[in-house]
C-alpha cells in the first residue's frame, strides 16, 4: 500500500448526503476482485447518460477537478452495503483524502485499509471546506497526515482527530498484510518452537 504523508490537491466538492456505496461504485460493476480499473465508473450513474456519454455538470467530469485527489461530502458519507470496491473505485480515480461530517463504520474501515484518508471534521469546517473547494482550480487544499492538518488556499489551518494506530498504518503504507509482515520472525519462530514440541503434527 502506497505510504500517505502530504497531499495537495484541488478538492472536489460533492454536497450531498447519504452518499451510499451504490452511488460511489453501482453494483453491476462488483464482479471483479482487482483493485485496479474501476476509477472510471466512480460515480457511474451521475457521471454518465444512459447513451454512457459524460454529464458535463457533474463535479468530476468537470475540466478543474478531474484530477481531485481531495472529496469535500455531507453526513453519513459511505452508508449501504459493505462493498470494499467502493474505496478501490476512489483510489484508482485518484481520490486519497475524503472528507465529511460523518462516515459509515465500514466503509472508514475499509479507507484506511485500502490508503484512503477519511477526515471527520464538524458541519462548520466542512462548510468552509466545501465553499472552498467550489472556487475550482484556484483553489488547492493541503493535507498533512503527520501533523494532522489541512490547509486551505487562504491559508487557513484546520486540525483533525485520528486514532494514532490507524495514522501510523497509513504514514506507514500498512495494511492488514503489511501489519502481518511487520511480525513474521515471531510467527516463524511460533512455527518453530511448535513444530519441536509436536513433531507428529
Amino acid at each position: 500500500m502506497e505510504k500517505f504523508t502530504v497531499v495537495e490537491s484541488v478538492a472536489a466538492p460533492l454536497p450531498l448526503i447519504n452518499v451510499d456505496t451504490d452511488m460511489i461504485i453501482p453494483k453491476q460493476f462488483l464482479k471483479t476482485i482487482k483493485r485496479s480499473g474501476l476509477g472510471v465508473n466512480l460515480f457511474d450513474e451521475m457521471r454518465y447518460d444512459d447513451d454512457g456519454k459524460e454529464i458535463p455538470d457533474f463535479v468530476l467530469n468537470k475540466p478543474q477537478y478531474r484530477n481531485a485527489q481531495i472529496l469535500v461530502s455531507g453526513d453519513n458519507f459511505g452508508c449501504g452495503s459493505s462493498r470494499e470496491h467502493a474505496p478501490w473505485a476512489l483510489l484508482d480515480f485518484g481520490i486519497r483524502v475524503v472528507i465529511a461530517p460523518s462516515f459509515a463504520d465500514i466503509f472508514y474501515n475499509n479507507c484506511f485499509k485500502n490508503g484512503i484518508l477519511p477526515i471527520v471534521l464538524p458541519q462548520e469546517d466542512v462548510d468552509k471546506l466545501m465553499d472552498d473547494a467550489q472556487r475550482g482550480a484556484n483553489a488547492t487544499i493541503s493535507v498533512d497526515l503527520e501533523n494532522q492538518t489541512i490547509k486551505g488556499p487562504d491559508g487557513g489551518t484546520l486540525t483533525f482527530d485520528l486514532d494514532p494506530f490507524r495514522k501510523h498504518c497509513l504514514l506507514n503504507g500498512l495494511d492488514d498484510i503489511g501489519l502481518t509482515f511487520e511480525k513474521v520472525a515471531a510467527i516463524d519462530a511460533f512455527e518453530a518452537n511448535a513444530s519441536a514440541a509436536r513433531p507428529w503434527v
